[in-house]
């Protein structure tokens, strides 16, 4: 078995290029995380669920890696396919402080 991921990340996560690297993608981590969460919890593998879907395994792991966007009705498609409820929300932005005439998040 090898290193749990969590462990791992915790200490990318300090590196502070990383870390930039990592906050500049997180909507795409989030909706990945979310993505396999509801597979998951349906308990179906990617198989099953491209199965249930009508689409291919390969679609789904691209879907789950962020390299792909889903179009809403994927996520339709998604949300009936693991028994969920598709909710779509927007967030107030964080707010941004300065640090020595930059902007950061």
């Amino acid at each position: 078995m090898g290193i749990p991921l969590k462990k791992v990340a915790k200490k990318w996560l300090k590196d502070p290029a990383f870390k930039a690297g990592y906050d500049a993608l997180e909507e795409e981590f989030t909706l990945a995380s979310v993505l396999i969460e509801a597979r998951t919890r349906a308990n179906l593998t990617q198989a099953a669920l491209a199965s249930k879907m009508r689409t291919s395994q390969s679609t789904i792991a691209r879907l789950e890696s962020g390299k792909a966007a889903p179009s809403l009705s994927t996520l339709r498609r998604l949300a009936q396919a693991t028994g969920s409820r598709l909710e779509i929300s927007f967030e107030p932005a964080r707010p941004t402080r300065r640090i020595r005439g930059t902007t950061a998040a």
